[in-house]
């Protein structure tokens, strides 16, 4: 059980995010039996019932978050998206490049999410979705949903022990979707190995060019808890988080980020990203 989760369960959830702080996140902590690959391999993984799925029912919006139709969705496109995730767990993924295996685990993260809120719809958030092991548990995050070569795996185990520790790359908080208005996009097309590293430069700077990523009131730099949580993975304190933000600024924001040293709040909506 991770001390976020422990805290939302007792104090009811939504107001107390902007109040925690960074250690309160789960730490990157590598599961060793992911790290093999085979940078020979020529193996593509098809991510095309994924790409039908979302140019079906997501909905793009150009200056607020993307939204999904859950309540659209019929039960063919049920079974199609569940054909899809058996696809994915039915991959040897561990003889596939490093290139092909970072679109798997973010495709196979993304659409697992949608799949559980499919299940459990209609619901208004995500964190009510109380599948978890533990008392305390909150949100789907922890079951084991799925198993890939013979492991049970979670969305937990997706994020923090497959994917951060073995990339290390900050841009992977921006293309994993929880589901929330609060989170960087849905993304409205399939990661691949051929378009993952572009995609993670332009879903970071959707992300801190609108309105949920960074902001000023008064002068003063608000930003999404996400910096709060993960702030190990964007530099570990507030000028190192800044300087984050600016490499994907557009020029007006950076010359706002370069007159400020500190982040005074933080916040997160998680509300679920549902078409109305």
């Amino acid at each position: 059980m991770n001390k976020l989760r422990f805290i939302l369960a007792f104090f009811g959830g939504f107001a107390v995010l902007s109040h925690l702080t960074a250690e309160a996140a789960p730490k990157a902590e590598l599961w060793q039996r992911w790290v093999e690959n085979n940078p020979a391999s020529r193996n593509v993984v098809d991510h095309k019932e994924w790409s039908d799925f979302l140019n079906k029912y997501l909905v793009r919006r150009k200056d607020d978050p993307n939204l999904l139709r859950y309540e659209k969705v019929t039960p063919q496109d049920k079974v199609l998206l569940e054909n899809y995730l058996s696809y994915l767990t039915r991959q040897t993924v561990s003889r596939h490049s490093r290139k092909q295996q970072l679109p798997f685990w973010i495709n196979l993260y993304n659409a697992l999410t949608v799949k559980v809120v499919l299940d459990h719809y209609p619901v208004d958030s995500i964190l009510k979705i109380n599948i978890s092991p533990g008392f305390f548990s909150v949100g789907p995050w922890g079951k084991k949903l799925v198993t890939v070569e013979g492991e049970k795996i979670s969305l937990d185990d997706i994020e923090h022990r497959i994917l951060r520790p073995i990339w290390k790359d900050p841009r992977l908080h921006y293309v994993l979707n929880c589901a929330s208005l609060g989170c960087p996009e849905l993304w409205h097309q399939p990661y691949t190995g051929a378009n993952v590293d572009r995609q993670m430069t332009l879903a970071a700077k959707a992300y801190i060019n609108g309105s949920r990523g960074v902001w000023f009131d008064e002068g003063k730099l608000g930003a999404s808890s996400l910096y709060k949580w993960y702030a190990e993975d964007f530099g570990g304190n507030d000028r190192e988080i800044i300087e984050h933000l600016k490499n994907f600024a557009a020029p007006a924001l950076r010359t706002r980020l370069d007159k400020v040293q500190d982040i005074s709040v933080y916040h997160y909506d998680w509300s679920l990203n549902a078409a109305p």
